[in-house]
């Protein structure tokens, strides 16, 4: 045997569709492209399963919607399937009248699916327009009374080789329908079970078999149950069937086909032979399957009739998928809502914590404080304070006329402050979020393996960078106020640096949270900071600067709090938005109108 990788030969025929079938394969290539994207990322109640309907759904585009509409003239696949030991191989070999496909106790015995077919029905199947995961392996034709030997049929011991399907012409197999022995439905490999279900999906027909002791077994009709809702044209075949229990057996079985919306599918009794040493059945023991399957082959008009009406009932099922998958991406996207709004929250209080605290007095406590009052020269004054404010104007004539302190311990102590109150409310911010992101099974997941419920590594460094940005920012500002007017005497000799402290001194102050003495020295700050202000630019553009340097600080925090708070959402990446959603309705709605067009 060889693999077969070359293209299309000169003499395959080719692909046509009418205008109609050309929209109707624009139309199901998108769904397609759809379909096998990122869907469904969240881990929630019914996740699992509609990832893998729409698993199903894409393979089953690729491996029979669009081939199938591109080629509706194209041979018939024939699936035969069934249960483990069912016979289907022995069944296979009788079709054709001599060993092809090897049959035995040892299981699984089906390893890899053998495709029979009319030598002058290659081309349609040697290249991958149907079931083009599976690569093809061109079998060597069967001598008549000689099996081919295990290592070519049925087993084969290379892994790599399971993702396969052999290709063997016979000219036994009447020409127009082309006959796939599939693994069993039932094996106890993972694998086969997965690639049985994979070809059934496939099949325009299914030719099914049984025993007469295993018809009722749960596995196989599950698959009957899925071949009734997608109208596909079914036999059974009930094989092995001793003498004396076959009017029996047959009529339980009819009911349950009945039953099981199967009523027209047709049904042969194999009875139980003797196989001779070729493992063959008896030559008439399935004449009325092969009389069947002839008839079928040599009338055009009833392989398009099959053909379409499989076609119908495959795509209304897609639709259903579709819907089902549409109605789990609307859980996806409340879920993911819902998380986003459990960090919005987080967030936002995190960002009214750090406002809160800038403008309430709170960062003019302690070391702050006490670096403005020895900058300013004002410490005994406001130690005073306790007794009474009524000099304040002289101290501030004399601050005026006096030698400032140095000004950087009040950068660092407002640094510090600065730092901490940002550190501590984006802590905050991301334990509250990781801890409603764990209590919901939606979030759950996506905090596994994350260090989400503290700041980043570097967030402490970068706060102290944007703290020291914004420092710069308020000396710009100043820059830019000051350059409409003379830059007084006072301005230059006491240095940009201090007019920025006190800048952020009258930000920080409207004392909103102190009580008691702080009120008044927090209070007694800003006016010093405000009034030498006033001295230098005027009173409105005082307020025009304290508006400023707020709107400067709050973007920056707003940056760093952005930061941390899509290390969550960035966890939400790739969830389909609602137009996404809205093109799968409206995509069931014209997979159903292509559906009815078939079936008419």
């Amino acid at each position: 045997m060889t693999t077969s990788n070359v293209p299309e030969p000169a003499s395959a025929p080719k692909a046509s569709a009418a205008p109609a079938d050309a929209e109707a394969i624009r139309l199901l290539s998108a769904v397609r492209d759809q379909l096998s994207g990122e869907l469904l990322p969240l881990e929630i109640a019914g996740a699992a399963v509609a990832r893998e309907n729409a698993r199903t759904a894409v393979e089953q585009l690729d491996d029979y919607i669009l081939p199938r509409y591109r080629s509706l003239d194209a041979p018939l696949l024939a699936v035969v399937g069934g249960s483990t030991g069912a016979g289907k191989s022995t069944l296979v070999n009788a079709i054709v009248g001599h060993p092809v496909t090897r049959a035995g106790a040892i299981r699984p015995t089906t390893r890899q699916p053998i495709l029979l077919h009319h030598p002058e029905d290659l081309p349609w199947l040697e290249t991958d327009r149907i079931l083009p995961g599976l690569r093809r392996i061109v079998g060597t034709q069967v001598a008549e009374g000689r099996m081919l030997p295990a290592d070519q049929v049925g087993v084969d011991p290379d892994p790599s080789m399971v993702d396969s399907i052999i290709l063997i012409r016979d000219d036994a197999v009447p020409r127009g329908v082309a006959i796939l022995d599939a693994p069993d439905v039932d094996s106890i490999s993972d694998e086969n079970r997965r690639l049985a279900g994979q070809l059934l999906a496939a099949a325009d027909l299914w030719v099914f078999v049984t025993t007469a002791n295993r018809y009722a077994d749960a596995v196989p009709w599950k698959l009957l149950s899925e071949a009734a809702a997608r109208n596909i044209t079914v036999s059974i075949v009930l094989d092995r069937v001793p003498a004396g229990v076959e009017p029996e057996v047959s009529a339980d079985l009819r009911g349950m086909l009945q039953r099981e919306g199967l009523g027209s599918a047709r049904l042969f009794v194999v009875r139980e032979y003797q196989l001779d040493e070729l493992e063959m059945l008896p030559a008439g023991a399935v004449g009325d399957i092969k009389s069947w399957l002839g008839e079928i082959a040599a009338n055009s008009e009833s392989r398009a009739v099959i053909a379409r009406q499989t076609l119908a009932g495959v795509m209304s099922q897609l639709a259903n998928r579709n819907d089902a998958i549409a109605s789990a991406m609307v859980e996806q996207i409340a879920s993911a809502g819902r998380l986003e709004s459990y960090v919005a929250e987080a967030f936002a209080q995190a960002k009214d914590g750090i406002r809160l605290a800038v403008q309430d007095g709170t960062l003019l406590r302690g070391e702050v404080l006490a670096r403005w009052q020895d900058f300013v020269g004002t410490g005994e004054f406001f130690r005073s304070l306790e007794s009474g404010i009524g000099r304040l104007r002289d101290r501030i004539g004399a601050f005026f006329t006096g030698k400032p302190q140095p000004v950087d311990r009040v950068e660092k102590a407002i640094e510090s402050g600065l730092h901490a109150v940002v550190v501590d409310q984006t802590a905050k911010a991301c334990e509250t979020a990781e801890d409603r992101w764990r209590a919901d099974p939606a979030g759950k997941a996506l905090i596994e393996g994350g260090d989400l419920g503290s700041p980043s590594s570097d967030f402490s460094d970068r706060v102290a960078g944007q703290v020291r940005a914004w420092q710069l920012d308020l000396m710009d500002i100043i820059r830019s106020e000051g350059a409409n007017k003379r830059m007084t005497a006072r301005m230059v000799s006491f240095g940009i640096n201090g007019v920025a402290v006190a800048l952020m001194v009258v930000v920080f102050a409207s004392t909103a949270g102190l009580t008691g003495l702080e009120v008044g020295i927090a209070g007694g700050s800003a006016v010093v900071g405000q009034k030498l202000l006033e001295a230098i630019f005027g009173e409105d553009a005082v307020r025009r600067l304290a508006k400023k340097a707020m709107e400067s600080l709050e973007q920056r925090c707003e940056s760093l709090l952005e930061l941390e708070r899509d290390r969550f959402l960035s966890r939400l990446g790739g969830m389909p938005d609602k137009q996404v959603l809205e093109n799968m309705n409206q995509y069931s709605a014209a997979i159903r109108r292509l559906a009815r067009e078939q079936g008419a």
